[in-house]
């Protein structure tokens, strides 16, 4: 990672020979959502990418790295860190894991990113975010948003036990869930102007993320785009879901099912 002279975004310039990255993000992991969790793990072992870079929400909740030694999140760092061993796998941190923190980072191996990060390949620059810090019309959820990122609020939360933690973020998640059901779509997606401005800010003209489970390419004019990632949920019977976006050396982008990335 370097400081970039265009950019006042950090800048991730992966080596020159690799041979392409996926992008794969909302995966929410958790221990009631098994065939989701089987098919991240057989993926992240077996897929033919140099990178894999996870854009938040990996999972469903984090709510400390001292959780990382309970038997469910010591499998997911354990997938993790085998993985790191074949390719880089980097993590940013979404609305549901904001509290990673070193020891994870470190336990698993992998790379930090944080949000946004400019990526410099294939002779462009991508912006790369989670992408909820551009949902400016939700002010609700903004104003949570900067009390739960401020570092006094996070130092007080983590000297709680684990299990009370634990508690308190079920309880968030069953607050959320009933108020984003008064949520409108157009609320709930990425302001237009803020993505512009982003991107402008960067030198570049696609901005991956993902937060939103709305997997589409929308054109923001002046040439500019956003791609946003699907969700992964295969333990849905009536919509399952599992998708990665794969950036080739040619500067394509290309969805596809993981374990066609596993073959390609």
């Amino acid at each position: 990672m370097n400081a970039g002279t265009a950019s006042a975004l950090p800048v991730w310039t992966p080596p020159a020979g690799w041979r392409s990255i996926d992008f794969i993000s909302d995966l929410h992991l958790a221990a009631d959502h098994p065939r989701t969790v089987q098919a991240w793990a057989r993926y992240l072992a077996r897929t033919q990418a140099d990178a894999v870079v996870m854009l938040g929400d990996v999972f469903e909740a984090w709510v400390g790295d001292d959780s990382r030694e309970q038997p469910f999140e010591r499998s997911l760092v354990d997938a993790i860190k085998a993985a790191t061993s074949r390719r880089t796998v980097a993590f940013m941190a979404g609305n549901r894991d904001f509290l990673v923190g070193p020891a994870l980072i470190g336990a698993a191996g992998m790379l930090h990113l944080s949000d946004p990060t400019c990526l410099e390949a294939c002779g462009r620059r991508w912006v790369l975010a989670h992408g909820d810090a551009q949902c400016l019309q939700d002010r609700r959820y903004q104003a949570f948003r900067t009390e739960v990122r401020d570092p006094a609020w996070q130092q007080a939360f983590l000297t709680r036990p684990l299990a009370e933690r634990i508690e308190i973020a079920r309880a968030m998640r069953r607050e959320s869930m009933r108020q984003q059901q008064g949520v409108t779509e157009s609320i709930g997606d990425l302001d237009a102007p803020a993505c512009r401005a982003l991107l402008h800010r960067a030198g570049a003209s696609v901005l991956l993320h993902g937060h939103t489970h709305r997997p589409a390419v929308h054109d923001l004019g002046q040439g500019l785009s956003r791609q946003v990632l699907s969700d992964w949920d295969l333990d849905d019977a009536a919509a399952p879901r599992a998708e990665v976006l794969r950036l080739s050396p040619a500067g394509s982008l290309r969805r596809m099912a993981p374990d066609a990335a596993c073959a390609a």
